[in-house]
């Protein structure tokens, strides 16, 4: 009995861990392009402003592709629906590999990123796994893997692109698609669908869920002003770097990228923490600790090595943040994990363009000390937001 007890605990952890590995090696066919930009353009012919609406494209695919596909998970077979976007996703990132005409390449960029919504259908079906005393450690462990995909995925495509040529970057990620493909099928268990209507019933009830959980609304909204943070920060950073006349490339901005991976292990602690303090608090700390960093940027000097705390803190705080509001959506329905975190992550992504926007006009006006009281008043604005979330957790108590 002891034997198989352990032998299950150890194929959970393996579960687990391999949703990690396919959190981050899936969410990275939405940056590869990135560092290869200038690459696109030259093969195709064409400016490198134009070859920027690759990367675009790419994003607003995902954005959609997490709006309209993302809510199945509550009505498919999770497992199935899985192994549907993963095979998706490989198709759009062969026909990307072997495009030959700049539009139909953009097309197909759009495609990757619609298909490569794996990672947000992943965090719900950790947290069931892991069961609810572990389910925030299991959300964390996932969106470490997740992280730290988007930061290697910049630094392993510039390198192969310059080595080996970009279609090998695609035929890759094409390959790493199967090879998860399988691992998920082998490894996922069956879990049964909680929505019986229809696909525009099931588009519907989005509505219904904002309207029913305030939580959902607090948690939402305060993640996309944060996220409108780190958007504007990192938008503005390669400009920053420029004007200080000391040598900086947008190279030198990607590495910052690195310093970030601090993040990855802020992300299952914050889990394991959320069992044993008030997450509300732990929400309050993450917020604090992103204001600041917008305070200790202001305060750099024109030193850019003086930036690199204040980007370990942001990062750290926003992770926190993060993981913490996810696992506390996932608690309000279980019925609904999969739309709940379909409202949540389109809000946050909502706010992170926003914040893109906000940076770009801001950086014109102000400069560098202009991004910074920005990215500090939408900190202070999501820690207002989140304080709200301290009266319901009194009127719980009450009520209890």
């Amino acid at each position: 009995m002891a034997v198989e007890k352990t032998e299950m605990v150890v194929m959970q952890r393996l579960t687990l861990w391999v949703m990690a590995l396919t959190a981050g090696l899936v969410v990275a066919n939405n940056y590869y392009n990135q560092p290869l930009l200038a690459t696109l353009a030259v093969s195709f012919h064409v400016t490198q402003q134009s070859a920027s609406a690759i990367a675009a494209l790419t994003q607003f695919g995902y954005a959609l592709g997490m709006f309209l596909l993302l809510p199945l998970g509550d009505k498919m077979e999770r497992r199935r629906l899985v192994t549907i976007m993963l095979t998706l996703a490989c198709l759009a990132l062969l026909l990307f590999a072997r495009a030959t005409d700049f539009r139909l390449l953009l097309v197909f960029a759009f495609l990757i990123g619609f298909t490569s919504i794996v990672p947000q259908i992943l965090p719900p079906f950790a947290a069931k796994l892991a069961g609810p005393e572990k389910a925030g450690e299991a959300v964390g462990l996932v969106m470490g893997g997740l992280l730290l995909g988007i930061l290697l995925s910049r630094f392993v495509s510039g390198q192969i692109g310059a080595w080996l040529g970009w279609q090998v970057v695609y035929y890759m990620a094409a390959t790493i698609m199967i090879i998860l493909l399988f691992a998920l099928r082998a490894l996922l268990p069956a879990a049964k669908p909680t929505f019986k209507g229809n696909y525009l019933s099931l588009l519907i009830s989005l509505t219904g869920l904002v309207k029913r959980h305030q939580i959902l609304r607090i948690t939402s909204l305060a993640a996309a002003l944060q996220f409108g943070a780190f958007s504007l920060f990192w938008t503005t950073l390669a400009f920053y770097l420029d004007s200080l006349q000391q040598g900086y490339t947008a190279r030198d901005a990607g590495l910052f990228g690195l310093v970030g991976a601090a993040g990855v292990l802020a992300a299952p602690a914050a889990g394991r923490l959320s069992t044993r303090i008030n997450p509300t608090l732990l929400l309050l700390i993450g917020g604090g600790m992103m204001l600041l960093s917008f305070l200790s940027f202001a305060l750099s000097f024109g030193n850019a090595f003086a930036l690199i705390p204040g980007v370990i803190i942001m990062d750290l705080g926003m992770q926190i943040s993060h993981v913490i509001s996810m696992n506390r959506n996932y608690q309000l329905d279980s019925k609904a994990v999969s739309r709940l975190n379909t409202l949540y992550m389109v809000t946050r992504f909502l706010g992170g363009a926003l914040g893109t926007l906000v940076g770009g006009i801001v950086w014109q006006q102000g400069h560098w000390y202009g991004i910074c009281i920005a990215g500090a008043g939408f900190c202070i604005l999501a820690i207002v937001i989140q304080f709200r979330l301290l009266s319901i957790n009194q009127q719980s108590a009450n009520a209890g």
